[in-house]
Parts: C-alpha cells; sequence; structure tokens
C-alpha cells in the first residue's frame, strides 16, 4: 500500500484500456454466443477457422480482402462518462457500430432485402436480453469480474455505410446499426 493512502481506500484501475476491453469482450462474446444458438448456420470462416458471424475488426488481422457478407462487423468508439452516479464508481459508455450486408443467395440478387430483413431480426433476438455478466476473457478460464455489461436496443439505419471497399458494389445492400454499451470500471483496493 503506498505510504499515506488509508486502509481499503479504492482507486480506479489506471490503464484504461482494461475496463474497456472486459465490457467490449463481453458484449461480443454475447452476442457470438447467442447467435449460435439462434442460427447455428450463420457462420463465417477466418484465419481458417469457422465461428458464428460476429466479427470484431480492432481484433482481426488487418486485410486488403473484401468484408463478408452475411456477417456482423462491430467497431468500438471512444469510451465516455455517462453519468457520474458515485464518487468512487461512474457509468461509462461506448457506442458500438455493427455494419452487415448481403448480395443474396440467388445470380440475380432479388431475394438480397429478405435476408438484410432477416439479419436485421437476429440483431436484434441476440441483443435481447440487453445485459450480460462482465468477464476477463484475457485468462483461461475466463475470469468473472463481478459485475455486468448492459447496453440499448440496435437503431438500425439503412442509410449509413461504413464498409470499406474501394468501389461500392451496387448489388450490396448495407444496413448498419448502432448501439451503446454501458459499464462500470472495476476499482481495486490499494
Amino acid at each position: 500500500m503506498p505510504a499515506g493512502q488509508p486502509p481499503g481506500r479504492r482507486r480506479y484501475i489506471t490503464e484504461l484500456s482494461e475496463p474497456m476491453q472486459f465490457a467490449k469482450d463481453s458484449f461480443s462474446m454475447a452476442l457470438r454466443e447467442r447467435l449460435a444458438g439462434l442460427n447455428p448456420a450463420r457462420i463465417v470462416m477466418l484465419s481458417g477457422a469457422q465461428r458464428p458471424a460476429i466479427v470484431v475488426l480492432e481484433n482481426e488481422m488487418p486485410t486488403p480482402a473484401e468484408l463478408l457478407t452475411e456477417c456482423y462487423y462491430l467497431e468500438w468508439g471512444p469510451m465516455r462518462v455517462a453519468e457520474a452516479v458515485s464518487a468512487q464508481r461512474p457509468l461509462c459508455a461506448m457506442d458500438c457500430t455493427i455494419s452487415y450486408c448481403s448480395r443474396g443467395t440467388v445470380a440475380s440478387g432479388v431475394d438480397r432485402g429478405r435476408i438484410l430483413g432477416e439479419l436485421d431480426r437476429e440483431l436484434f433476438m441476440i441483443c435481447q436480453p440487453t445485459v450480460t455478466g462482465k468477464y476477463d476473457f484475457s485468462q483461461s478460464p475466463n475470469a468473472n469480474l463481478g459485475s455486468g455489461v448492459f447496453w440499448t436496443l440496435p437503431a438500425v439505419d439503412a442509410t449509413k455505410t461504413t464498409f470499406r471497399r474501394s468501389d461500392h458494389d451496387p448489388a450490396v445492400v448495407e444496413h448498419q446499426a448502432k448501439v451503446t454499451v454501458f459499464f462500470f470500471p472495476e476499482v481495486e483496493t490499494i
């Protein structure tokens, strides 16, 4: 314990990326597990591994390959204090943008709107309930951090796109949804 600190005094974890990463990982893993239960056929092959079609772009190797269709791509905004509910633990928030698209399943692409509607429906279903436990996935077995992560329902905007293609492909229809994720940062006793 540092000199001059009263016993039992709390301080925030000094590395802001840790509480942020725990919340991001917990949210994305909850969606991945829920998608696997809801639609086991909604899978992708990335880096030689087959998994549910939830991809956190910042966690993947950069690649010039075009992003996959019928896959949910998560991108995170910065952490902010949503509300100072107590002097010890502020409620923090981050926006998560979820982008997805479809080319359709037939050569003419006439079913791509239906498939995009199904992706919308699945997204709403896997985002409920709007809460999950917070875990540290950097260790095995995963450590339950004793708190939770909760979020808003997705707000879908069909007019915005974030997919990084060199040229827009008119055969692809896209949606983007925004979810705000809330959490309390961990505290340590010093």
